[in-house]
């Protein structure tokens, strides 16, 4: 116990110590936010790592996937190195960074207003961000708490409370530039800590080749007749993994917290280096969590499934490892955890302060009042995820991945299609993101509340985000072929990116006239 706690205060105090030095940093609203527009590779490709990956899907994601497709749940990590991280970067990442520059746009509802000329957009866009990514936030607790109840036998409500508390006071002394430089260390206890367990997981069973073999011979007649699929290539039910592949990898690129990190990295030098960077630490990291969990049946016999849930399933895996191993796990997972609150939190109580409070509800608000309110936003955002944490965790309301499912289907699925079309096709309307946002935000809510009216494969809140996601891609081109289209000006001078950035914002302000 010793040792775990030792652990613990070592981290703490170095998360604490670099936000108050990176103080000198988040003096205006362009440092607070997005480091100055300054972050080096290495950097930006771990802060979108850790912002990637957290106690979702370390505990949520990697328990369940790897019980229900065995080590076939592996492609699920695979997909997010090569698709949500190598793919988007490439896609995204250099268009990104120059035409949010050149807009001079600092979160991603300001880029769909000054992109469409419409702040009702901008608006709706922040509203959407704001709503779904609270459930995401709650996700993370849970996730977190199951492992130090393992670990220290800590009630739920303080171990919560303790990780809020902490990541609020880095990230409001040193905004973005300090959750960079703690995403950078916590991803290095990441990497070195999944490579860790694994061994020591495996090493419990026997090592690889008979850890497979026992997996081989485990039988569920619920799932799958077919002997030794939970130790084959595609596992016992290849359709709805590639759900929860596309889901898990394609869904970053419209989430807000992770696009924004291109926003911020220094040069375009610095993206092709990034691109490997954040595919590496996806390919160990990701790979490493769904590997682990693949192999979560053959730990039946310390689990009751039914009984305790899917998020139990790796405390149980770790639950025998030796102190000093639990102690990095925990460390591990409360990094994970730790860098994507900060990214949620960086990401709504910017969209809210930029998109909604300024220039709408308060008229001309000052540099100083934006940061004032950043930081209070901050506070208040990590409160509610926090009641809403503790409420859901006292009435048994769901499950992590659900609640991790309906946020990114619902963020996806509104963002992914406008934004992508929005940066490469210049023939994208204003109704067909409005279509968009509806489209995706309707269908995770629909399937949330009438969840027993959707087909079977949709019922699952993973299947039903996927869905969400690939509709949009068909529906803003539709919409936008019989729709008005925008002011040619406008258009052109959002694709004419060697101007000044301020070309855009004088040119034409936000208003819903086209």
């Amino acid at each position: 116990m010793f040792i775990k706690i030792l652990l613990l205060c070592i981290f703490f105090a170095i998360m604490i110590a670099i936000g108050f030095y990176c103080r000198k940093h988040a003096t205006d609203v362009n440092g607070f936010v997005l480091g100055g527009r300054s972050v080096g590779p290495w950097l930006t490709a771990f802060a979108y790592g850790t912002s990637y990956f957290s106690a979702v899907i370390f505990i949520g994601y990697a328990g369940q996937f790897g019980w229900k497709y065995g080590i076939a749940s592996t492609w699920i990590g695979v997909g997010n190195a090569l698709i949500g991280s190598l793919l988007a970067w490439v896609i995204l990442g250099r268009r990104t960074r120059i035409m949010t520059q050149h807009l001079d746009s600092a979160t991603m509802p300001e880029f769909f207003g000054a992109r469409f000329g419409s702040k009702s957009v901008k608006i709706g866009a922040s509203a959407i961000t704001f709503i779904f990514l609270i459930p995401y936030t709650a996700s993370l607790y849970n996730g977190l708490s199951r492992l130090f109840g393992m670990a220290f036998h800590i009630d739920y409500t303080v171990c919560i409370i303790i990780m809020a508390v902490l990541t609020g006071i880095y990230v409001i002394a040193g905004g973005y530039m300090a959750t960079a430089i703690n995403d950078f260390i916590q991803g290095i206890i990441m990497i070195f800590g999944i490579i860790a367990v694994i061994a020591a997981v495996l090493t419990s069973k026997g090592g690889f080749m008979a850890a497979i073999d026992g997996l081989a011979r485990v039988e569920d007649p619920s799932v799958t007749a077919t002997p030794g699929a939970f130790a084959s290539f595609f596992g016992p039910d290849p359709l709805n993994l590639l759900g929860v592949v596309l889901l898990t990898s394609m869904g970053t690129w419209g989430l807000p917290q992770m696009v924004q990190k291109f926003y911020a990295i220094e040069s375009e030098k610095s993206i092709h280096k990034g691109t490997i960077i954040s595919t590496m630490f996806a390919l160990i990291v990701a790979g490493g969590c769904y590997f682990l969990g693949g192999f979560g049946r053959l730990f039946s016999d310390q689990i009751n499934v039914e009984a305790e849930g899917y998020d139990a399933i790796i405390p149980a895996m770790l639950s025998n490892l030796p102190d000093v191993l639990i102690g990095l796990v925990v460390l591990l997972v409360l990094s994970a955890s730790m860098s994507t609150l900060s990214s949620l939190v960086m990401a709504s109580s910017s969209t809210l302060t930029i998109d909604f409070l300024k220039d709408n509800i308060v008229k001309g608000m000052s540099e100083k009042a934006q940061l004032l309110v950043m930081r209070i936003l901050i506070v208040v955002f990590i409160a509610i995820s926090v009641v809403i944490a503790i409420v859901q965790y006292k009435s048994a309301v769901t499950f992590i991945a659900q609640l991790m499912g309906i946020s990114w289907g619902a963020l996806a699925g509104a963002f992914l299609a406008p934004l992508l079309y929005g940066l490469y096709w210049k023939g994208t309307t204003k109704t067909a993101c409005w279509c968009s946002f509806i489209w995706g935000a309707g269908i995770m809510i629909l399937n949330l509340l009438f969840n027993e009216m959707f087909p079977s494969i949709l019922q699952s809140s993973i299947n039903a985000g996927a869905f969400a996601m690939l509709g949009g891609m068909i529906i803003v081109p539709v919409v936008s072929l019989l729709t008005p289209k925008l002011d040619r000006e406008l258009v052109d001078s959002c694709f004419s990116w060697y101007e000044e950035p301020v070309t855009v914002a004088a040119k034409f302000s936000l208003s819903d006239k086209e």
